[in-house]
């Protein structure tokens, strides 16, 4: 008895060893959210465009084409509530500036879907209450000129390289099949619609407005049978792989995708080593922002990113220190959001190994990538449209306004800032004598396609009729830099355009 009374004494002074020393012991820190990124599709809008047949024009809709509706302003409210309800324990309930970064396209869908979304996030309590009878709160959002757009609007470009696969992709047998299983039933929409030289590229508009026009209790004609509109959305998803995908995905991925997906990289990056981000930043976009990203990421389903669909980026610390990432995908209302893997990493992939597996899509230089090695005579393009200058011209305009403090999270704000250039309406006034007395500029250009002196004035004509030349007066008053080449970056490319910001 009085060895197992020794015995029992034992186990318990090794007890209270143990939780002495646990207690001493600092506490393991759990795992923990650190930093969160959103893509999100602006919500319900009109359609951007409708084709000359159609009964609905554009004084149909209240404010016109492409703009949200009230069912896109809902949309994206409750896409709000659901970010509060999932993010309650790591943002703060009311609005703190520190916290948060919106950056948006320039187009009022976007935009708007923003801050209707805001309002779902962050519901004014207290303090923040400017009026007891609004519950809402302005809460700012950044954007850019359309124009200078170099993260969230696709395709980017101009970029002979990425027409050049595009060329390329249309000669694949992939693409030949569909173009010869659907020239048929392209000839009986485009005679239905008005439409000439309807293609694989250009038909997701009519499936797009009668979608639109449907989804809004408008009665269709008698030729959109559901048999029609199926096909229609078959074809509208091809037109988005055809962009981004079908053919040298990867080398796709880094003409586009690419160049978001490298921002993302290093906002992640700088967020692990520094903090110095807000924890949530948000990027509210389009669905061909959505299909180039998750391509790159090689995640996309294969179909066209709904309303108001949100890709997320979640970086947490793990309990030993490291950082890894989880992405998810929410594309229905009613589900909480899929998890998506990247392939070759588990779905919590720790953060060097998607670095690692995502530097295969990531351009080192973009500018450089987009060039083609034999040069702009190849692309059918005109070469003056493919020129950039070596330096830029000092603008006579200051941009009014001013670089956001987050560069990481904003960089198209101080990238490809021509500000001083003239519009195509004043090239078109350009006076001959001082078109005359430009052409003496043209011979310190750097076309590659022109092979003469001799061919620069057909140049130069060609140029003026494309308006693809723009004039930079600051170049002209310029002491620093005198008789440079008057050339800038234009989106104005005389290029197929198969599928815009939709």
């Amino acid at each position: 008895m009085a060895g197992r009374r020794f015995g029992w004494s034992r186990v318990a002074l090794l007890q209270l060893f143990l939780g002495v020393n646990l207690m001493m012991m600092p506490p393991t820190e759990a795992r923990r959210l650190r930093f969160v990124t959103l893509l999100y599709r602006h919500g319900d809008r009109s359609p951007v465009k409708t084709y000359p047949k159609d009964p609905y024009q554009e004084d149909e809709w209240p404010q016109g084409f492409g703009q949200l509706t009230k069912e896109g302003m809902l949309q994206h409210w409750e896409l709000g509530q659901a970010l509060r309800q999932r993010y309650h324990d790591f943002l703060n309930t009311s609005y703190h500036r520190q916290e948060v970064y919106v950056r948006s396209t320039d187009f009022d869908r976007t935009l708007m879907s923003a801050e209707a979304n805001l309002a779902g996030l962050f519901p004014p309590d207290g303090m923040q209450r400017f009026n007891p009878n609004i519950s809402w709160q302005p809460i700012p959002i950044h954007t850019v000129p359309i124009a200078e757009d170099r993260l969230l609007k696709f395709p980017l470009g101009p970029c002979p390289r990425f027409e050049q696969l595009q060329n390329e992709t249309r000669r694949t047998p992939e693409y030949q099949n569909e173009s010869i299983q659907n020239a048929q039933f392209l000839d009986m929409v485009a005679n239905a619609t008005g439409l000439a030289d309807l293609t694989l590229e250009t038909v997701w508009n009519v499936y797009d407005t009668l979608f639109c026009e449907q989804a809004h209790g408008l009665v269709l004609p008698p030729w959109a049978s559901p048999q029609t509109m199926k096909r229609l959305s078959r074809l509208k998803d091809f037109s988005f792989r055809f962009l981004f995908g079908i053919y040298e995905q990867a080398e796709k991925a880094r003409l586009q995708g690419g160049v978001l997906l490298a921002q993302i990289r290093r906002n992640l990056t700088l967020m692990a080593t520094t903090s110095r981000l807000p924890k949530l930043l948000v990027y509210s976009a389009h669905d061909t922002t959505l299909v180039a990203l998750q391509m790159a990421l090689d995640v996309y389903n294969g179909k066209q990113a709904p309303y108001a669909s949100c890709h997320i980026f979640e970086l947490y610390q793990e309990d030993s220190g490291n950082f890894s990432v989880e992405m998810y995908f929410r594309n229905e209302s009613t589900k909480a959001p899929w998890p998506l893997i990247l392939p070759g990493c588990p779905h919590h992939c720790p953060l060097q190994d998607f670095l690692r597996l995502t530097e295969p899509v990531v351009p080192k230089d973009w500018e450089q990538e987009c060039r083609l090695a034999s040069g702009p005579a190849d692309t059918g393009v005109p070469a003056c449209s493919l020129v950039q200058a070596a330096t830029w011209s000092r603008p006579f305009h200051s941009h009014p306004g001013s670089i956001s403090p987050h560069l990481h999270a904003d960089p198209g704000a101080q990238r490809y800032r021509p500000a001083g250039s003239v519009s195509s309406q004043s090239l078109r006034n350009t006076s001959w004598a001082h078109v005359l007395l430009q052409l003496p500029l043209l011979s310190s250009l750097p076309f590659s396609g022109v092979k003469s002196f001799k061919g620069l004035p057909r140049l130069w004509r060609h140029c003026l009729t494309a308006h693809s030349l723009r004039l930079t007066l600051g170049s002209l008053v310029s002491p620093a830099t005198p008789w440079k080449p008057l050339l800038s970056r234009t989106n104005d490319l005389l290029l197929p355009k198969p599928v815009t910001n939709s």
